[in-house]
């Protein structure tokens, strides 16, 4: 499953990071041609944030994890 996401703030990035952790199968960031560990906080600002990015849920997610995501979709 992929979303398009925008992380676009410090506070945003923390929130994503502590949303995502709980999540127990992987999850990938994609910004362009560079790919990271959604659940990496340095990989996450290795991105350019100014743009939106995709993100690849890799698993079924977890009851309710999509319904916290919505706030950071595009």
């Amino acid at each position: 499953m992929t979303l398009t996401i925008t992380l676009d703030t410090i506070d945003k990035v923390k929130n994503f990071v502590n949303i995502i952790f709980r999540f127990s199968g992987e999850a990938d960031l994609r910004s362009g041609r560079y790919t990271v560990d959604a659940k990496s906080i340095m990989g996450i600002f290795s991105l350019d944030l100014s743009k939106p990015l995709d993100l690849e849920l890799h698993g079924k997610p977890e009851e309710g994890l999509l319904e916290e995501l919505k706030r950071f979709c595009v």
